[in-house]
């Protein structure tokens, strides 16, 4: 069964994961919400296409689809080879050799067999016995396991009075057990983030796993088998070159060391200050972080040694370095650029290129800037605004018939039809005025005053005073009075209906 194509941002992200991090294909795998099958196939079909990482910057999604998805041979099922079940099984008893190395084996004999979920399935399947619970060896910087405690704290406002509870964040080093926590108002995914931020700051680096809790702010669907990562949770993942690893529901052993972290935090801080009274967060993280110092330099009694100790040993020296500048918060919404050329954004209105007129964008909003890509590529870029219902449009976005009028504006138009003359202002400001929206007699206004590179400022100005003369307002009655060289022609007395100038007009005289 063919594997399900992925959008190719996060094919990009097996391939950073895989070769950039150095992860385990099941480790990857659950980081992603993917199948192991789906990843093994993904990686083989980059080997078989000579791709590299890191990826060439002239390597776009499309080129990149047409490496890794070339048209299928067509085998039947039937026909594909299966291996040998005693031979795995017996290889497998050797040291080091495990299934992941044995089926990329049997895939390299058999290009055309079938996927690494596959194998695995009628492996166990033929061993008949299900696996035992393994028991987890932490390596040293290599998994930071974060959740929230279950117990709250109450912060009083100091003017009104009112009580707020605030929800502690605990993060643990797997292999040093050390210890970072610290309150936030909410579990919402803002806080969520700035949190990791902030314990990555407080640890000094980051891991090459996160293991996380199914916290809905974090992970949008928490499935045994392929959780789901929040993009905005992900993309942070990505700024610090860090993996998200979903412990499974209902599997408290995955995340054992913060559940003991968690455990930790309550009775050793939170319980110490259950008699305070507290009024601003900002004062409950002050008194989180002492304590927070005093319990990983307490001796731990089956160490001997504190949990800072350790995390100066073992932790510390392989944790990843801190990227340049911490992460900056941006949520991610998908959008359908409107017919004209922008997309919404809460309820502002955004440009991108004309040409993606009713494609699929998406949208990444930070507290400055609006970015928009198509397909894994920035299209746009905007300063975020606030004012509702009101648009923000590049020039260059716009198609040539729509930028023509752009950049007019009522007192561009003012200045230039004055400099022009005093009749052609007059006749401007007449036009302006005579439309229910002034916008609607900027075209009459533009055709106007374009008339001067063809006919000259006086003869356009008397021009305009001749159709002031005449009562018209349009741009239409200029040009016919230019094109006539009327322009000179003495006006007829105002309590006398207009004639209308033109040769094949008889006029009211004809008819008696």
């Amino acid at each position: 069964m063919p594997t399900e194509r992925l959008p190719m941002r996060k094919i990009r992200e097996v391939l950073r994961l895989r070769f950039a991090s150095g992860l385990s294909q099941r480790v990857l795998a659950r980081s992603l919400g993917l199948s192991q099958g789906a990843v093994c196939d993904y990686l083989d079909r980059a080997r078989r296409a000579g791709v590299v990482w890191p990826l060439p910057d002239a390597l776009d999604d499309e080129r990149l689809e047409m490496l890794l998805f070339p048209p299928p041979p067509g085998l039947p099922a039937e026909q594909r080879p299966k291996p040998d079940w005693a031979v795995v099984y017996r290889e497998l008893r050797r040291p080091n050799v495990t299934l992941a190395l044995l089926w990329e084996e049997y895939r390299a004999g058999a290009p055309d067999g079938f996927g690494y979920s596959w194998f695995c399935d009628l492996y166990k399947a033929w061993v008949g016995r299900l696996k035992p619970t393994l028991r987890q060896v932490h390596v040293a910087g290599e998994k930071l396991f974060v959740d929230y405690a279950g117990q709250t704290v109450e912060i009083m406002d100091g003017l009104t009075g009112e009580i707020r509870t605030a929800q502690i964040f605990v993060a643990t080093l797997g292999a040093s057990s050390f210890t970072y926590a610290e309150a936030t108002w909410s579990q919402a995914l803002p806080d969520w983030i700035a949190a990791h931020v902030r314990a990555f700051t407080y640890l000094g680096g980051s891991t090459k796993q996160t293991v996380s809790d199914n916290l809905k702010s974090g992970i949008t669907k928490a499935c045994f088998h392929e959780p789901m990562v929040n993009r905005t949770y992900a993309d942070m993942a990505r700024h610090y070159r860090t993996a998200i690893v979903p412990a499974r529901p209902y599997k408290p052993r995955d995340k054992a060391k913060v559940e003991v972290g968690v455990q930790v935090v309550q009775r050793w801080i939170l319980a110490r200050l259950r008699h305070r009274q507290f009024f601003a967060l900002a004062e409950l993280n002050a008194a989180i972080r002492a304590l927070l110092d005093d319990l990983n330099n307490r001796t731990m009694r089956g160490w001997g040694l504190s949990r800072r100790a350790l995390y100066e040993q073992l932790d510390r020296p392989a944790l990843l370095s801190l990227p340049a500048a911490p992460y900056e918060y941006a949520e991610w919404k998908r959008c359908r650029v409107g017919l004209d050329y922008h997309v919404e954004i809460a309820k502002h209105y955004y440009s991108v290129p004309h040409a993606l007129l009713r494609q699929e964008v998406e949208a990444r909003i930070t507290a400055a800037t609006v970015e928009i890509f198509h397909r894994g590529k920035r299209v746009a870029s905007h300063l975020l605004s606030h004012r509702p219902h009101r648009p923000t449009t590049v020039p260059e976005h716009m198609p040539s018939s729509h930028r023509r009028y752009r950049d007019w504006t009522h007192e561009r138009i003012r200045c230039e039809a004055a400099s022009i003359g005093p009749d052609t202002a007059a006749l401007v400001d007449v036009i302006l005025r005579s439309r229910p929206h002034p916008e609607q007699g900027f075209r009459s206004c533009i055709g106007i005053l374009r008339l001067v590179k063809r006919f000259g400022a006086e003869r356009v100005d008397a021009a305009c005073a001749r159709a002031l003369a005449l009562g018209t307002r349009s741009y239409g009655s200029v040009a016919t009075i230019l094109k006539n060289r009327q322009e000179r022609r003495p006006s007829q007395p105002s309590d006398e209906p207009p004639t209308l100038f033109h040769e094949n007009i008889r006029g009211a005289g004809y008819y008696h």
